[in-house]
């Protein structure tokens, strides 16, 4: 049996995890009808497995923004799979092609999709990305998680620029019942500096912070970054304890540029990848991994709170693949 069908049994057997499979499996209808559907055409087309059919299933890889580079590296393994287990029929190759994404993702690393939280005091988190992929809407939906776990959070308007940026914060924070430190016509790292004393003043368990996206002015936005976690260790030392990349996933392989731009200015030690229900090219997850080798922690697969969800490899390969 392949990993997919250990998958499959596992998701349509276990109850306790149906609300979370039913998620990925929502979120990623569009990618999944878009993928399936070209790979079981593919396969009706070439019965036999050929040079042309691994010429068109580089094509729709690439076309699903795995990447070129990602996307060579796995039709050489299928080939050399193919030939050493003397595979002929395109449809044995079917669950092959699954287990063989899984493989390029863990690809024997330990992927940690935990927020790493710290030992004692406060657990401190920023947001990092270009204006428009979700940053603020984010921090909500994950203020709203870390509540409903019980978490004491406290949220931080660091992006003094963008309009209307401060407000949207404060209505997230009505919404989660979290309180929101800010400050009109401020330097970010004061709001920061404030926001973090206030976290160890009044024993909050996270800080979660939110930050400008002027990517365009990297010199600017690095000195902004360096200082702000400059301010942040001076209160609590070995903070920030995470600083999460938000991506919006329908930009595609822009949102790849990103992650390699923001690697350059700051330390990313995980990924959220936004709006990921809309877009037909959900293999954008792959390609991050295989290009950025950054973890991708969490995924927007809807407009609701419970839509965010902690990445899981598993459920992300049954969601894409189910209808395989």
């Amino acid at each position: 049996m392949g990993l997919f069908s250990k998958f499959k049994n596992l998701f349509t057997s276990n109850k306790e995890q149906q609300e979370e499979v039913e998620v990925y499996d929502k979120g990623l209808e569009k990618s999944r009808k878009e993928f399936v559907s070209k790979i079981s055409l593919l396969n009706m087309k070439y019965k036999k497995v050929s040079p042309e059919y691994f010429e068109e299933l580089e094509e729709i890889l690439i076309m699903a923004d795995i990447g070129v580079n990602t996307v060579m590296e796995f039709v050489d393994k299928l080939k050399k799979r193919v030939k050493r287990e003397n595979i002929e029929n395109s449809e044995d190759l079917k669950e092959i092609i699954v287990d063989e994404m899984f493989i390029i993702y863990v690809d024997n690393s330990i992927m940690v999709n935990k927020i790493k939280y710290a030992d004692e005091g406060p657990t401190i988190i920023l947001f990092v990305g270009v204006n428009g992929v979700g940053k603020t809407t984010t921090i909500g939906k994950i203020a709203d998680k870390l509540t409903n776990e019980g978490k004491k959070v406290l949220l931080v308007a660091g992006d003094t620029f963008r309009a209307g940026a401060v407000e949207q914060l404060i209505e997230w924070g009505e919404r989660t019942n979290c309180p929101v430190v800010y400050k009109d016509n401020a330097d970010p790292s004061s709001v920061i500096y404030d926001g973090v004393q206030k976290a160890l003043d009044d024993n909050y368990d996270v800080v979660l912070i939110d930050t400008a996206g002027r990517l365009q002015n990297k010199s600017n936005l690095m000195a902004e970054l360096e200082k702000m976690n400059k301010v942040i260790g001076k209160l609590v030392p070995n903070a920030p304890h995470e600083t999460l990349l938000v991506i919006d996933a329908t930009t595609g392989q822009n949102g790849i540029s990103q992650a390699k731009e923001f690697q350059k200015i700051t330390n990313i030690t995980g990924i959220v990848l936004t709006k990921l229900d809309g877009t037909a090219k959900g293999g954008i997850v792959l390609a991050i991994k295989e290009e950025v080798g950054i973890p991708v922690k969490f995924v927007g697969l809807g407009e609701t709170a419970k839509d965010l969800q902690v990445f899981d490899i598993e459920k992300y390969i049954y969601g894409l693949f189910k209808d395989m």
